[in-house]
């Protein structure tokens, strides 16, 4: 009966310094879980961003207001109901900063 305990006793302990020390044990089971929160945080992020650029498309293709904002911004734009100014700094030379502006009539 002493055999079978310490036997088992062994096997036991074998077992569980396998599961405690190998290289798929434990361990690897943290680095799993770690890679999964990881890679849910970063399905998330994406997914909201593809709300939002579902959210664009859809306001591109069925609304004006969109397509003017980005026209004026992007492209520089203006309406034909809208006159151009350009304000120049006071040493009449433009540079870099030169604004432009755009107002309504």
């Amino acid at each position: 009966m002493k055999w079978l305990a310490a036997s088992l006793l062994i096997v036991v302990v074998l077992l569980q310094s396998r599961i405690w020390i190998s290289r798929d044990g434990v361990s690897e089971v943290a680095r799993l879980r770690a890679a999964v929160a990881t890679q849910q945080s970063e399905n998330e992020r994406l997914a909201e961003r593809n709300r939002e650029l579902a959210a664009e498309v859809h306001d591109l293709k069925n609304g004006l207001a969109a397509l003017e904002e980005r026209a004026r911004s992007e492209l520089g734009m203006i309406g034909s109901n809208e006159t151009y100014y350009q304000v120049v700094p006071r040493d009449g030379a433009p540079s870099a900063e030169t604004r432009t502006e755009t107002a309504k009539r």
